[in-house]
C-alpha cells in the first residue's frame, strides 16, 4: 500500500467564486492539522448545495442533495465517510462509502455531489496522499508552493493557471509583493499565476 495511498482527513476551509473561470467556485479543502490545501473548481448548482447546508440555511423544498438524504435515511443508509480516491487529467473522483448497519457500499460520486452530502451527514471527507502532494499548495509561512499544474477539462478540476501574461510586466519584487496580497486574500488561483510567472522566470 505504501505512504502514497495514506488516507488524509480534509476539512472545507473555503467556498468563493472562481477568479479563473466565470460561473464556476472555488472550493477548498484544507488538511486537517496540516498545511496544504486542496482548491476544486465546481458548478455553482453544488456551490449553492454546499453552502446553503454551511449556512444551515433550508430551502422551502428540498434541493436534490436533500432528496438524497432523505432517500437514504428513509432505508436506514448511512453515509461513513467520503474519499476523493483518484485525479486523472486534472478531475478528482470521490466515493461515498455508505452502510446500512449490515454490510458497507462505495458508490462513485462527483466531487461535488459527495463534498453536498458529507456535510449534509456530517461525515469526514478523505483524500490520499499523493492526491495531496500532486494537486496540494503548501501554506508555509509566507512562502507559497504550488506543486503541479493540472490540465484544463471539465468541471471538478484542479485548479490552473493558463495565462500569466498580465504579470510579464511586473518586476520580481512587485510579483513577490502581489503574491502577499493574493495569500492574504486566500486568493489561491491568482496567487498560483503569479507563482506561475516567477517560477518561469528562475527557469528562465
Amino acid at each position: 500500500m505504501g505512504n502514497n495511498m495514506k488516507k488524509i482527513k480534509l476539512d472545507i476551509v473555503g467556498l468563493s467564486y472562481s477568479q479563473t473561470q466565470s460561473g464556476a467556485y472555488a472550493l477548498v479543502l484544507g488538511e486537517v492539522n496540516g498545511r496544504r490545501r486542496l482548491p476544486i473548481i465546481i458548478g455553482s448548482f453544488e456551490a449553492q448545495a454546499i453552502a446553503i447546508e454551511i449556512e444551515k440555511m433550508t430551502p422551502s423544498r428540498p434541493l436534490t442533495h436533500d432528496l438524497f438524504k432523505n432517500f437514504a435515511q428513509a432505508y436506514n443508509i448511512t453515509i461513513q465517510e467520503i474519499i476523493i480516491y483518484n485525479l486523472v487529467d486534472g478531475i478528482f473522483y470521490a466515493k461515498l462509502v455508505c452502510s446500512d448497519g449490515k454490510k458497507t457500499i462505495e458508490i462513485d460520486a462527483r466531487t461535488s455531489d459527495a463534498i453536498a452530502m458529507a456535510v449534509r451527514f456530517d461525515c469526514s471527507i478523505y483524500t490520499y496522499e499523493f492526491i495531496l502532494s500532486t494537486a496540494g499548495i503548501v501554506i508555509e509561512g509566507n512562502d507559497f508552493v504550488y506543486l503541479e499544474n493540472m490540465s484544463d477539462t471539465t468541471e471538478e478540476k484542479a485548479v490552473t493557471s493558463p495565462s500569466t501574461s498580465g504579470y510579464a510586466s511586473l518586476s520580481t519584487d512587485e510579483l513577490k509583493s502581489k503574491l502577499q496580497e493574493a495569500l492574504t486574500e486566500e486568493a489561491y488561483e491568482k496567487a498560483a499565476k503569479i507563482r506561475d510567472e516567477l517560477n518561469r522566470r528562475k527557469a528562465s
